[in-house]
């Protein structure tokens, strides 16, 4: 109850994401304009109008889950409990595709804004991305606390910086009739190269929409929020978008005003829309850089809410038997270590595979994002029809609404960035899909060859057939065969003859085992020696077990590998490791009939007296 949060952490802890989608949404959709020339600062401000007006009812819509779902209501558990598993599943690798683009945007786009300030490091970009993206893996791993109270300072500062800049130009704007001089011009906007159209329009529109990325977040912490956690939790999610529409509306008017336009992402000469208009209302002193430097927190720390709700997705999924079960362990920091290592792995793939453009990734973003939208209102329809009651027909008609105007975007996105790089995910998410169907039914099948309800079976126990792969005669090998004969009296010790030490064992044997084994009363363990005339190590050895498999079925065979294990790790070089890849392929080629046992001779381990340990 301690760590709940209010509103004004909790803006910070489920609002980074969505907040600092500002910096690049109005950004993707000015760059779809480019080709219009002076016309596309224009247009940004309808299509951000349309991105409001479709974000106000997304908004409704997630208000009625918070109330449905005190619990926590994420696309994947609204669909499961309501739609079932498929649809699940769906919003499921949506919600994934999602949050691996989250990290990856998050950090280019911070990049971004600081190459827009510092253009000597525009050569950098790959590099600073990867340094950012490990650094926030390092945190994360390490199970940092207190997040709200880490993300505030720089939530803060950055709404405070971006709304003291919307505040001045808007301000700058009445006062010279809507034409405002720019204290540093923006680069000069280049002649139009394509006429207005629908297409072009829409374009812009389904970038545009990245902006709405994070809305989710809220609905799926709601038992993060003080008490009443409801009431908490639909209050700062209403903070956020109310805050998320002013910045997104002021930046679009004041683009207009100032005659702000996109430059070519990756190319020498990149300013970010944000670096143009904080010169242009305030010029390049101390208020730019600090909020440059807020933009490029704020957008690096973006990235961690897909690092806190990718693993924990992962986790419900992999809990339902759709992903490895090592996504459900945690970690000893208390995260779960296989979601981070992953997540981190396929955004540092997309950074490397994009160069670390953010524009060349926002064709891949939306899609994602308005699926699980879409699949997470068709469930809350799903509920009310089933719950019903007093209300129930007002939300269900709410809901319903967020369906239908997301699934429409969902369209427009996939069909107007198809070629731009939609065309992957559209490919991503049903491989996903398909992936976790066949994970499924591994699980399944294990479940069903291993489930087991009789009584443990004593008939016909015996002592198994223990074999000893032996190279030559050493303390490691002796210490292999004191234990097998505490096992069983079969005891076979394996050797191959590759070279002149086989003769010298052979001779010796007696002498060295089978008197010694005599005298305590134990059956002398047995010699074989496997002819190599092509010098294989492993290969005889495996051959003979399978003999012995075959000539015995209904015998147990314990394989005993005497094992040397070096102090430090570089000596683990220094040796042929034998033991392991005779193991791995008894592991990969074996049957039930046979068990591996792995015994250990620690290099440099000595008795309390000092002396080394024998056998």
């Amino acid at each position: 109850r301690g760590e709940q949060v209010g509103p004004v952490a909790g803006i910070s802890i489920f609002g980074l994401d969505a907040l600092s989608s500002a910096a690049y949404g109005p950004e993707a959709a000015l760059t779809l304009l480019i080709p219009l020339g002076l016309l596309g600062p224009a247009y940004l401000l309808p299509i951000t109008i349309s991105i409001i007006i479709l974000l106000a009812i997304v908004y409704f819509s997630y208000r009625q889950t918070i109330q449905a779902y005190p619990g926590g209501g994420g696309s994947y558990t609204v669909a499961r409990e309501n739609l079932g598993a498929r649809p699940a599943l769906l919003a499921g690798a949506a919600l994934m595709t999602d949050y691996v683009l989250t990290a990856a945007v998050g950090i280019s786009a911070g990049v971004g804004a600081l190459v827009s300030a510092v253009p000597s490091l525009q050569p950098h970009t790959l590099a600073l991305c990867l340094f950012i993206l490990a650094a926030i893996t390092v945190v994360n791993l390490r199970g940092l606390r207190d997040s709200g109270l880490i993300f505030m300072g720089p939530t803060y500062l950055f709404i405070g910086c971006l709304f003291s800049l919307l505040a001045i130009g808007l301000l700058q704007t009445l006062l010279n009739g809507g034409h405002p001089a720019a204290v540093i011009a923006p680069p000069k906007l280049p002649p139009a190269t394509a006429a207005v159209s629908l297409w072009l329009l829409l374009k812009a529109f389904a970038s545009g929409c990245t902006a709405m990325t994070g809305v989710e977040a809220v609905s799926n912490g709601v038992k993060a929020f003080r008490e009443p956690a409801v009431q908490t939790a639909r209050r700062t999610l209403t903070i956020i978008i109310v805050l998320l529409m002013a910045l997104l509306g002021g930046i679009a008017w004041l683009v207009r005003a100032y005659g702000i336009g996109a430059t070519d992402p990756g190319k020498p000469g990149y300013d970010s829309v944000l670096s143009q208009l904080a010169a242009a209302v305030a010029g390049k002193g101390a208020f730019y850089y600090v909020t440059m430097a807020s933009i490029l927190l704020v957008l690096a720390f973006s990235a961690n809410t897909a690092f806190a709700d990718f693993p924990r997705l992962c986790r419900a999924i992999a809990s339902d038997g759709y992903l490895p079960n090592s996504f459900a362990d945690r970690g000893r920091r208390l995260v779960f270590t296989s979601g981070i290592i992953v997540l981190a792995a396929l955004s540092a793939v997309l950074l490397i595979l994009f160069g670390g453009v953010t524009d060349r990734l926002i064709p891949l973003y939306a899609v994602g994002a308005f699926l699980a939208f879409t699949m997470s209102q068709a469930g809350m329809v799903a509920h009310w029809r089933k719950k019903g009651g007093p209300g129930s027909t007002h939300s269900l008609l709410v809901n319903g609404l967020g369906a239908f105007v997301t699934a429409i975007t969902v369209a427009v996105v996939m069909v107007a960035k198809f070629a731009e790089g939609a065309w992957v995910t559209m490919l991503l998410i049903p491989g996903m899909l398909l992936l976790m169907q066949v994970i499924r039914r591994h699980y399944r099948r294990v479940a069903l060859e291993t489930d087991s309800t009789s009584p443990l079976s004593v008939d016909d126990v015996r002592p198994p057939l223990v074999v000893v792969p032996m190279e030559r005669w050493s303390s490691v090998s002796k210490k292999g065969l004191r234990l097998a004969l505490t096992l069983s009296p079969d005891v076979v010790a394996l050797h191959v003859a590759a070279d002149q030490e086989s003769d010298t064992l052979q001779e010796q044997w007696d002498q060295l085992v089978a008197q010694p084994a005599r005298r305590a009363g134990l059956q002398p363990p047995q010699l074989v020696v496997l002819p190599s005339p092509y010098r294989f190590r492993i290969t005889p050895i495996v051959d003979y077990i399978r003999e012995l498999e075959a000539k015995g079925p209904g015998r147990q065979i314990a394989v005993l590998i005497p094992d040397l294990i070096e102090r430090r790790w570089y000596q683990y070089f220094l040796h042929r490791q034998r033991g392991e890849v005779l193991a791995a392929r008894l592991l990969l080629t074996g049957s039930r009939q046979t068990v591996i046992i792995n015994v250990p001779w620690h290099l440099g381990a000595e008795l309390p007296s000092g002396k080394p340990r024998e056998g």
